[in-house]
């Protein structure tokens, strides 16, 4: 997810390109997802995006097993097995129809508005659109906004960055997505926003005066009236150089645990405790005796690399690489919470949501409660209470503190598909690169 984004257009020659990008069905992904992308290198123009919503348009999903499906695309009355096939195929028999798809994509982001409902139609042919479910998503007039305000530059700039999310009932995650880019590139931001049929789920980095334009944009949303609030919005600072680029792309989960949303919803989350509630009862875990502490379990469900650096006193923190490995650690440890109540934290909130509703899928705990707004709210309102070192974050921070706590001097990251561990001291990023292979999980507890 790391390219630079530079050479802003004006809004009104902003260009939408839209990349997208083929995964394999093992991965338990919809067979293809629509991942947004500025690139600094790609041809002006949207030939390009048009010509992958007419390969998205054509493609066909076949479930081979309950675990694994077979895509191919269908064209012309002809099947093709692979993108070379079919991208040779429409290159030479679709000119024409490319062309036209190119010109609709411009007209929309010309100043005319997104018509969602129109572009899903293009990249989802054999759903009929709802005329009910049609909205023009405008974007927020900078007009009398000087351009050097709304650029976030380097670090000790204006600036800050944004996290949030909201489970919601999403339509059209693809006429949000084209949103999301617009409106993104429109205010200088910078960052990564998940899409998905059961909600979106961000982090953008820019100037204040973008944040606000940004948040006060995503509340005025229809589809997130009355359910997104200002508060869900969690700020720290920083700015656009938190990120190496934009990514918005639309997805299974808004926060990968590796489960269809259907299977395990979020409306089956556990309980939400405010942070001065949360904080309650940590301090009331705290101050029991060993025999009634074996009742509660504080539980830790972010990775150990992050739970290394900063934690809950007291809490119990899984030894897991990736939240998608979070469900086999409740499976393989069901004794361990059988009968007990379950203090849940994560970074902002959003993993707990699913993570909750998992555990109490499994029917063995008494109550499940999770923090709302994540250690980042709770921080907000006690620095110095019982989360004690450094906070992780997904950007080009690494990490963010409210206390002089030093946990552990070290972040341990990964680029899970080449198992490659990176240790270096926080003092100095990247500094140092070391390889091991994924046993090295154990000697880093």
């Amino acid at each position: 997810m790391q390219s630079h984004l530079c050479g802003h257009t004006s809004p009104s020659q902003t260009y939408l390109h839209f990349h997208l990008r083929l995964f394999s069905p093992s991965w338990g992904l919809k067979g293809s997802l629509c991942r947004l992308r500025r690139q600094k290198n790609r041809p002006s123009g949207n030939t390009g995006s048009a010509f992958a919503l007419f390969v998205k348009a054509k493609e066909v999903e076949v479930d081979m097993s309950a675990s694994q499906r077979e895509i191919s695309w269908r064209c012309c009355q002809q099947t093709f097995k692979d993108l070379t096939s079919i991208h040779r195929h429409v290159a030479s028999q679709h000119s024409g129809d490319i062309g036209q798809q190119a010109s609709l994509i411009l007209k929309q982001m010309a100043g005319i508005g997104i018509n969602s409902a129109s572009v899903d139609e293009m990249s989802r042919p054999n759903k009929t659109p709802d005329r009910n479910q049609e909205v023009i998503y405008n974007l927020p007039d900078i007009s009398h906004i000087d351009s050097d305000e709304m650029k976030s530059s380097g670090a000790g700039s204006n600036g800050e960055v944004l996290l949030y999310y909201c489970y919601c009932e999403v339509a059209d995650p693809v006429g949000l997505c084209v949103w999301q880019e617009a409106l993104c590139q429109h205010l200088y931001l910078t960052g990564k926003v998940r899409i998905a049929s059961e909600g979106i789920n961000g982090t953008v980095g820019g100037s204040r005066t973008s944040t606000h334009l940004y948040v006060d944009a995503m509340l005025s949303h229809p589809l997130f009236k009355g359910i997104l609030t200002k508060e869900d919005f969690k700020t720290s600072a920083g700015g656009g150089h938190c990120f190496p680029d934009l990514r918005i792309g639309v997805f299974e989960e808004i926060v990968p645990m590796g489960i269809h949303p259907e299977k395990v919803s979020y409306k089956e989350t556990g309980i939400r405790l405010a942070p001065k509630d949360f904080h309650a009862e940590v301090e009331k875990y705290l101050s029991q005796g060993h025999n009634a502490q074996m009742d509660t379990i504080l539980l830790d469900c972010r990775n150990f690399y992050e739970s290394k650096i900063g934690h809950f006193q007291g809490c119990l923190a899984p030894n897991i690489r990736k939240f998608s490995y979070f469900p086999i650690y409740i499976d393989e440890n069901l004794d361990l919470f059988r009968g007990k109540r379950i203090l849940m934290y994560c970074t902002g909130g959003i993993r707990c949501e699913r993570g909750s509703a998992y555990l109490r899928s499994k029917g063995i705990c008494t109550e499940v409660y999770h923090l709302k707004g994540g250690i980042h709210k709770y921080l907000e309102e006690f620095p110095d209470g019982f989360y004690r070192g450094k906070l992780f974050v997904f950007d080009e921070r690494y990490a963010i503190s409210s206390n002089s706590d030093v946990i552990s001097g070290k972040i341990y990251s990964f680029q899970s598909e080449r198992y490659f561990c990176k240790m270096h001291p926080v003092s100095q990023v990247f500094a140092n690169y070391y390889r091991r292979a994924p046993s090295c999980l154990a000697s880093f507890n």
